[in-house]
């Protein structure tokens, strides 16, 4: 017995068509019309658009940062993001110093099995790079199905390496069919900001994103483009935020070096005057890197529609704006990085990009789900609505409309930086491997039913062969 969606119009990064789809044993079986089997469940659709599920390639999940860790786990962070229509999430498993990679998963797998309401899977973050680390890598994409790896050029003394590792694990994962992401900001230089405006008595924050300047992302951008060059290796930016560092990527694209980049939300739709905000307000949008001036977004929403751009993440990494942001009510540097988002992700881009006239419907789909499945070796069986692939579906109705506010989201955080927001359209249905989990828009099931994703090894798309 098998579900057959009727009346739906099917949604891919390639076409818009109206057509039945039927699925049977966690799979799409077939598209078309008149394909009911003798049994099956029949679901009306009719007016609504029909969606490969969402995959947010950029979330931090029960991260501890010093003492404390973000307000979201797997649970709570995977529900959220599942209620908002992303099926799949891509979390960071964190090496930190003196951990073997596989030390490293093991913690993340133990946070994360049995807990998780959609599938997942992992970036392995490499904070302490060493030769055992290099042959590791290659046993990370073989034995355990992680074929993409992070590294940081800031957080000095914490998660910042040098460029001598950023170069030696670009040149191994170029070698073994890795991916590696990098976060681009000049560590060096930031720290000498914080601790020169420290020393004057700048506290507030205000002065966070005036110690992060632009400059250092794009300085930081260029160089990790250029050491991947040497390491004849691809690259992928992670929240890419300013125009410097976007035109460092299409100046690496029209190279033709192998160069992705990603953007998020609060660098589309936020901008830096949230720092002034009355009292200590501006904490809630600290993050890192930090939200610019205004211009830079429609830089941002050209590079979506040219392509330069390739992914719409979210860096979810969400901690609780009393009794975790306020950590930092004195200091600004002390102040816990990072904000909520898994959850508003596809209904912002769909009402602020397809709404406004800034993407079309086909790049929607393509920046929230396909170029991730593509990018992170699980295309087809995610990030499409084909025969074959995984019945991750989204029924969006685009006739729905509310207003983003903190008091009816799913995130376990005590604010959104959307407050307010607008939204057009909701995932009033969704569906994982077949199985409907939200109905009418509230989730439909008690348990997790989110399984762990072997993926594939990086695809070359500019010369070189995966080993």
């Amino acid at each position: 017995m098998g579900i057959v969606l009727n009346g739906g119009t099917i949604v891919t990064a390639a076409d818009v068509y109206q057509a039945d789809v039927r699925i049977e044993s966690e799979r799409i079986v077939a598209i078309g019309y008149e394909i009911k089997q003798p049994g099956d469940q029949v679901i009306s659709v009719d007016g609504c658009f029909l969606f490969p599920g969402g995959i947010d390639p950029h979330t931090h999940f029960d991260l501890p940062v010093g003492e404390i860790s973000t307000s979201d786990n797997f649970s709570s962070g995977t529900k959220a993001a599942l209620l908002g229509g992303t099926t799949t999430i891509l979390d960071f498993a964190t090496q930190f110093k003196g951990e073997t990679l596989k030390q490293g998963l093991d913690n993340w797998h133990a946070k994360a099995d049995g807990k998780c309401f959609v599938d997942y899977g992992f970036h392995m973050a490499i904070t302490d790079w060493n030769d055992q680390v290099a042959r590791e890598m290659r046993e990370m994409i073989q034995r355990e199905g992680v074929t993409s790896f992070k590294l940081y050029m800031a957080y000095k003394n914490v998660l910042q390496v040098d460029d001598g590792a950023l170069l030696q694990a670009l040149r191994q994962a170029g070698e073994c069919g890795a991916l590696v992401c990098v976060h681009c900001e000049n560590g060096d230089v930031i720290a000498d900001l914080v601790q020169n405006a420290r020393a004057q008595g700048k506290t507030a924050p205000k002065y966070h994103p005036l110690t992060r300047p632009a400059e250092a992302e794009e300085e930081a951008t260029s160089r990790v483009i250029t050491l991947a060059r040497l390491a004849e290796a691809p690259l992928y930016v992670v929240h890419l935020t300013c125009s410097g560092a976007l035109q460092a990527v299409i100046d690496a694209k029209l190279k033709g070096l192998e160069i992705y980049a990603e953007t998020c939300p609060q660098y589309l739709l936020l901008d830096d005057s949230v720092y002034s905000a009355e009292g200590f307000n501006g904490a809630k949008y600290v993050i890192s890197p930090p939200l610019r001036p205004i211009y830079h977004q429609e830089v941002l929403w050209s590079g979506l529609k040219t392509g330069v751009i390739d992914t719409v993440a979210t860096d979810h990494c969400a901690f609780n704006y009393k009794g975790q942001k306020d950590l930092g009510l004195n200091d600004f540097s002390k102040i816990p990085s990072g904000a909520p988002g898994v959850e508003t992700r596809m209904g912002l881009l769909y009402t602020y990009g397809v709404m406004a006239g800034k993407l079309t419907i086909n790049e929607f789909v393509a920046l929230t789900s396909t170029n991730a499945a593509k990018l992170f070796g699980l295309f087809p069986r995610k990030g499409t609505i084909a025969p074959g692939s995984d019945a991750d579906i989204v029924v969006w109705d685009p006739r729905v409309s509310s207003v983003v506010t903190a008091k009816t989201l799913h995130q376990a955080v005590d604010y959104t930086p959307y407050e307010g927001f607008e939204q057009v359209g909701q995932a009033i249905r969704v569906f994982i491997r077949g199985k409907q989990v939200v109905q009418d828009g509230k989730l439909g099931v008690e348990n997790p039913t989110g399984n762990y994703l072997f993926r594939k090894p990086f695809l070359r798309r500019k010369g070189g062969e995966n080993v």
